[in-house]
């Protein structure tokens, strides 16, 4: 691949030329979550050279963008932020920086639930309890309030029954839902894991595909269901995805990626795939692509109309995994503070002004 380093310390990343122009040309930054390294990580550009800018959040995986809003599912909570760019060019730390900047609104103390994908839908913030395998609201009486689960998952239970971990809407309706397997048992997925994945239809619980090389990120493009079979790397179609029709429904390979692909996001013609290595401690350990040289942590860059790849980032040191990735449109250097910046108490905002306020000083 030829490369150009970007000056980030720890986490150094390779790219193609192509990269950075592909982010100008579309007008957009992106969003990673890395729950490994415990960092969301915005990555823009200037045309030329990629901009990094991690924040510490714990153990952060799904990750859920509309508009001025953000949601970030960490080890325990959802963090729940918004875009104020009233506030971005007087940021202290680094004024005239930034053209939009993220803060955190309100954290919703949920508990280890291990939130996978997230959706913001008319119904508010819809996410993915992997733990009770079950799709949920926030509800602040609760921890959560379970809005959907598989038709063969009996009972709500912290058990991990079937690796619920994507969904997919569609005009903001929750549509479709993967899982790593049919089982109704505490872990029961991991047998069999590498080939007993489905694919939901979500309003009615049918069951649209079996056998699938472990799916992750269902998303509707342009009318047609994309996910990816993360155990073979694969980006696929699926064919004849209709409202409760399941029909005779079969998918097309688009293309191969390095690695474990989780988390895929659209802007323009292109779509963004992220890959992870696969460590053989990992709970995925035992798959092909843990021994395999080839794998990197990363995003690959496809061309949707034609399914070839572009362009591509890798990750060389510090970061590992990767879960989520998003698109930030029309956000050419975004700001994010995270709860582990104390900056963030200071970003004052009303609907007519804002303000960096100051801490109070101690009574004498």
């Amino acid at each position: 691949m030829s490369s150009a380093a970007v000056p980030t310390t720890p986490f150094t990343i390779q790219h193609t030329p192509q990269v950075p122009e592909i982010l100008a040309e579309v007008g957009c930054s992106l969003a990673l979550t890395t729950y490994q390294a415990g960092k969301v990580i915005l990555i823009s550009s200037d045309g030329e050279r990629l901009i990094q800018l991690p924040r510490t959040f714990e153990e952060p995986m799904g990750l859920a963008v509309d508009g001025d809003r953000m949601a970030v599912a960490t080890k325990h909570s959802i963090v729940l932020l918004a875009n104020e760019p009233r506030l971005a060019p007087t940021y202290p730390r680094q004024p005239d920086t930034y053209d939009a900047l993220f803060v955190p609104r309100s954290v919703h103390f949920a508990g280890a639930l291990a939130v996978h994908d997230m959706v913001f839908t008319d119904q508010g913030l819809i996410g993915v309890n992997t733990l009770f395998s079950c799709l949920f609201q926030l509800d602040p009486r609760f921890s959560f309030r379970p809005v959907w689960k598989p038709p063969f998952v009996t009972a709500l239970a912290p058990e991990d029954r079937c690796h619920l971990n994507g969904l997919a809407a569609v005009d903001k309706e929750i549509r479709y839902a993967t899982a790593l397997g049919r089982s109704d048992t505490a872990g029961g997925w991991r047998e069999g894991k590498e080939r007993g994945g489905v694919l939901m239809h979500v309003p009615s619980g049918e069951i649209l595909l079996d056998g699938l090389a472990m799916p992750h990120s269902p998303r509707v493009y342009d009318g047609v269901l994309y996910l990816l079979l993360s155990s073979t790397g694969e980006l696929v179609a699926v064919e004849g995805a209709r409202d409760g029709d399941g029909g005779d429904l079969r998918y097309e390979v688009v293309n191969r990626v390095p690695g474990f692909a989780r988390g895929m996001a659209r802007a323009g013609d292109y779509v963004f795939v992220a890959t992870s290595l696969i460590r053989k401690q990992h709970t995925f350990g035992d798959l092909e692509l843990a021994g395999r040289k080839d794998v990197v942590c990363g995003v690959t860059i496809l061309h949707l109309p034609s399914g070839a790849i572009v362009g591509e980032l890798k990750y060389l040191r510090s970061c590992e995994e990767i879960y989520d990735v998003q698109v930030l449109p029309g956000l050419k250097r975004p700001g994010l503070l995270g709860l582990h910046d104390e900056t963030h108490r200071q970003a004052l905002s009303m609907p007519e002004q804002t303000f960096w306020g100051r801490e109070r000083e101690p009574d004498a």
